[in-house]
């Protein structure tokens, strides 16, 4: 029997459901799905439009009486890091972060399991097993990749050594313009190292070394504290009602 898709995507709406950023709010997504070879492609033009990606789903905030969440993206060919972005860099000097294919492993989930337990233990994602991880890393029509970030071995100024200790991961997305950091998790004991800046820090310069003009962030809520350090990449545009502008903060 032979499936035929149609040619323009079709798009759903979620019921509300508690808002994650803002008490006392309830939020509704709208949502397609990614299929096929043409998924890449739908992904750009979605981006930008806001949309991010979860596995084989492309979604946007659609709250009907709010619009807090807007979508952020940084300008990787300006950008500029502060004298304190200077210093998480040196401080992250010994780690090697390597673009891998999209493919989980045994340790990956368990610095995972770590981060939820110290981050998010009353979070969604807090009861997730092994196997909903892979298909979290696994589950996608685009062009995905895991960058894992590792101590270097004792040799790795002649070798670039990536076989050290595993302090931090990115799944990300490579678009036609620009990264995408899809979800991100690291090391909480290692407080000293800011890693969660450091990830963002470094794929600004991956982007930049691949020739990508953006790298993208997700949504930024003003007034939520889990949002906040977004805003401190600049510059940045945000997607406003006129189209992706400069932010002026």
């Amino acid at each position: 029997m032979t499936v035929h898709h149609p040619q323009s995507p079709q798009f759903f709406l979620t019921s509300p459901s508690p808002c994650p950023y803002l008490p006392g709010r309830a939020e509704r997504k709208v949502f397609t799905h990614l299929v096929g070879e043409r998924a890449p492609g739908l992904l750009d033009l979605l981006s930008q439009g806001g949309f991010r990606r979860s596995q084989n789903i492309a979604y946007r905030p659609a709250c009907e009486q709010c619009r807090a969440c807007i979508s952020v993206r940084i300008l990787t060919d300006e950008f500029r890091p502060s004298r304190n972005m200077r210093r998480i860099l040196k401080t992250n000097s010994d780690l090697v972060g390597e673009l891998r294919g999209a493919e989980p492993s045994s340790e990956q989930y368990s610095l995972f399991r770590s981060y939820l337990e110290s981050r998010h233990a009353s979070g969604g994602m807090a009861e997730m097993s092994v196997l909903d991880y892979a298909m979290m890393i696994e589950d996608s029509q685009v062009d995905t990749r895991v960058v894992e970030y590792r101590k270097r071995g004792p040799d790795s100024g002649f070798t670039d050594d990536r076989s050290g200790e595993l302090m931090a991961v990115a799944l990300t997305d490579v678009m036609s313009d620009g990264l995408s950091m899809v979800y991100s998790y690291f090391e909480t004991e290692a407080q000293e190292r800011s890693l969660g800046t450091y990830m963002i820090l470094d794929h600004i310069e991956k982007a930049r070394r691949m020739g990508l003009p953006y790298l993208y962030l997700g949504y930024w809520v003003k007034g939520s504290k889990k949002m906040d350090y977004k805003i401190r990449f600049q510059p940045q545009e945000h997607l406003t009602p006129k189209g992706w502008e400069r932010y002026q903060g």
